[in-house]
């Protein structure tokens, strides 16, 4: 009925405050009480809730993951796997979470914001602090203690987001940790589509404030987010973190159907400092 399609976006709304106050509670309470592999566990049962009660539905697609590693995000017995994705939005997060527990690299910034930066380092967050010199040094290093102990860490190389129509070229900072390891490093696509045409209602772009984005996710309709999983890249002997950098954007972008040729970087974007781009940081701050 015309009328309950009128209702929806609050219905949605509302659910959503309950996600949150149910996701402080856990943060708060149940996770420092759980092992990481609980919390993983936990984090992607939320995520995927989330997803759901914003009115989004979840495909996944590509490779098939082990049942154990979809569910715990990490193999404590090998090591971990370094993702590079596309990034369009703050759900971004949720929708990879949904599929494979990961930690995510964030700015420092983020720790501090009321309510929101609780969350995100109860999470277990990696943050970088941007403007310190060994910054990148830094965040490297975590990046390897944590994909040494077998867990998956989730990397947005683009440094911004986008509308989902284009892709910008990929900073290889974050990869070095992957190839120093020897782990396996991931290109994942992400793609939102309403009732399956390409959509932008989640993309949260330019001067575009979280309330507006939000909202434009809450009245969508068949709003759908695709996390395709591609083949993990081989390492060739002498192969640079730059040249892996590109053949991940490389695989992203022929899944997507988007242009093979890197787009000239628009100058210091201000998406990277909205709130809602948690992971965004790391790339800009490695530029």
């Amino acid at each position: 009925m015309p009328g309950n399609r009128g209702l929806t976006p609050i219905f949605r709304a509302v659910g959503a405050v309950g996600m949150l106050l149910a996701g402080l509670f856990i943060a708060g309470v149940v996770f420092p009480l759980s092992s990481q592999l609980r919390r993983n566990r936990i984090t992607r049962g939320w995520s995927r809730l989330l997803l759901r009660v914003c009115g989004m539905r979840l495909r996944t697609t590509g490779a098939s993951l082990d049942p154990q590693l979809a569910a715990e995000g990490m193999a404590p017995w090998t090591l971990g796997r370094l993702i590079l994705a596309n990034h369009i939005s703050w759900i971004d997060v949720f929708a990879i979470d949904a599929t494979i527990p990961s930690r995510f690299v964030a700015k420092a910034e983020i720790g501090r914001w009321p309510v929101a930066g609780w969350l995100v380092t109860l999470s277990g967050v990696l943050y970088v602090e941007r403007g310190r010199r060994h910054a990148v040094a830094a965040i490297n290093h975590k990046v390897r203690e944590r994909l040494h102990a077998g867990e998956t860490v989730v990397v947005f190389p683009e440094g911004t987001t986008t509308d989902g129509s284009t892709l910008m070229p990929f900073h290889s900072n974050m990869v070095a940790p992957a190839l120093e390891l020897g782990c396996e490093l991931w290109p994942v696509a992400l793609r939102y589509t309403e009732d399956g045409a390409p959509s932008d209602a989640a993309a949260f772009v330019g001067d575009m404030d979280l309330v507006t984005c939000l909202w434009n996710i809450f009245r969508a309709r068949k709003l759908a987010v695709e996390v395709a999983l591609l083949p993990p890249l081989r390492v060739s002997a002498g192969e640079t973190r730059h040249h892996l950098a590109r053949r991940a954007r490389a695989a992203i972008a022929a899944h997507l159907g988007l242009p093979a040729e890197e787009p000239t970087p628009a100058p210091a974007p201000d998406d990277a400092d909205k709130p809602p781009a948690v992971a965004s940081a790391a790339a800009s701050a490695a530029q």
